[in-house]
């Protein structure tokens, strides 16, 4: 056993996300949102090199050593799996570690609307599920794959840095691919992809233009694309990915998004107030054929109003989500109203007049 695995152990016991080991500094553990600190000495640089060294492949280590960054994942046994990222700071090495769950949450169990697991039937096109860091997208994104593999025969390939979630193969046969591990980059194993005969293709980050380009044209040449990206709603993700592209282009894929794309899913997570844990709110957008015209036409900006009327296909704001959670009792209005785009809808319900960086 690993000398760090006793922290993974702490970390598993006390239902935390995150793990932070950073030399001149006692172990710290994110949990339910906030960052505490683990009552254990102050760790010195060297020996917590040594700590972590020992979990290192020879070869991350060495591009560690050369760039100063690196990320891999790390496995315990009927535990859970960590993606792992080492660091360099001013008193040494650091590092952090997010808690991969080894039991893949279902659909049901997570909460999620029903047309998420119609998300997992479809037979082409692209998804994708955005928000900030740390907002659950890889946990909606595996229960919506686990669906997939247990409803259908087909042929899933995820290709992520590093592995998250393990799917074993149940109705589907699931190949997972890791980046710097098994392919050398996203574009890489997508270029490989379109030759592996896929039904099914998950993207872990969809970081860069040639990802994105080939993640569009896997998209629309009968293949069904699940992907992540970094935008903070609906609108905002359609016009990432086209803003991508040289201006020369944008209309081109303007026509093949409005053509491809199925839906986007944009959440963000809240801190419960009537239980610990984390609860998310979704923005869902499903491409209709009025969404398609409003990408095609240059209107992303009428989005948020499609969605408004969109309900009956499953669509909802995330303010409508966040005033359900609200309403629930599960948030505080503080946090709704902080998270909130149309912030005036939940003015009524604050104590005290609003932060003014609220």
């Amino acid at each position: 056993m690993a000398k760090i695995d006793a922290f993974f152990k702490l970390m598993h016991e006390q239902h935390a996300s995150d793990l932070h080991v950073i030399s001149g500094q006692q172990p710290i553990l994110r949990i339910h949102g906030e960052l505490e600190r683990v009552k254990y000495k102050v760790l010195d640089a060297e020996e917590l090199k040594a700590m972590l060294y020992e979990i290192c492949a020879e070869e991350k280590v060495k591009e560690f050593e050369e760039t100063g960054d690196v990320d891999f994942g790390y496995e315990i046994p009927g535990l859970a799996r960590y993606r792992a990222n080492f660091f360099n700071q001013k008193y040494g090495i650091g590092a952090v570690f997010r808690e991969i769950p080894s039991e893949i949450l279902t659909a049901d169990q997570l909460g999620l609307p029903p047309i998420f697991k119609r998300l997992a039937t479809l037979q082409k096109g692209l998804v994708l599920v955005t928000g900030p860091t740390g907002s659950g997208k890889s946990t909606t994104l595996a229960a919506i794959v686990d669906h997939a593999n247990k409803v259908r025969k087909d042929h899933i390939l995820t290709i992520e840095d590093p592995i998250e979630f393990v799917h074993r193969s149940q109705g589907c046969v699931v190949n997972h691919r890791e980046v710097g591990t098994h392919t050398k980059s996203f574009a890489a194993a997508l270029r490989g992809a379109l030759r592996e005969d896929p039904d099914i293709i998950l993207v872990g980050e969809m970081r860069d233009l040639e990802t994105i380009s080939l993640a569009l044209e896997a998209a629309s040449t009968g293949h069904l694309v699940f992907g992540t990206l970094h935008t903070q709603s609906a609108a905002k993700t359609v016009d990432r990915v086209i803003d991508v592209f040289p201006a020369n282009q944008q209309a081109q894929i303007r026509t093949t998004l409005s053509e491809s794309l199925r839906a986007v899913v944009a959440q963000n997570l809240f801190k419960r107030i009537d239980k610990k844990g984390r609860c998310a709110a979704l923005e869902i957008l499903v491409c209709v054929p009025a969404v398609g015209n409003l990408i095609r036409e240059s209107k992303t900006f009428q989005i948020p109003s499609t969605i408004q009327t969109g309900k009956k296909f499953g669509m909802q704001s995330l303010d409508d989500a966040i005033l359900e959670l609200l309403q629930k009792g599960w948030v505080s209005a503080e946090e709704a109203y902080t998270k909130a785009v149309e912030k005036s809808r939940f003015l009524q319900f604050l104590k005290e007049p609003p932060d003014v960086f609220g």
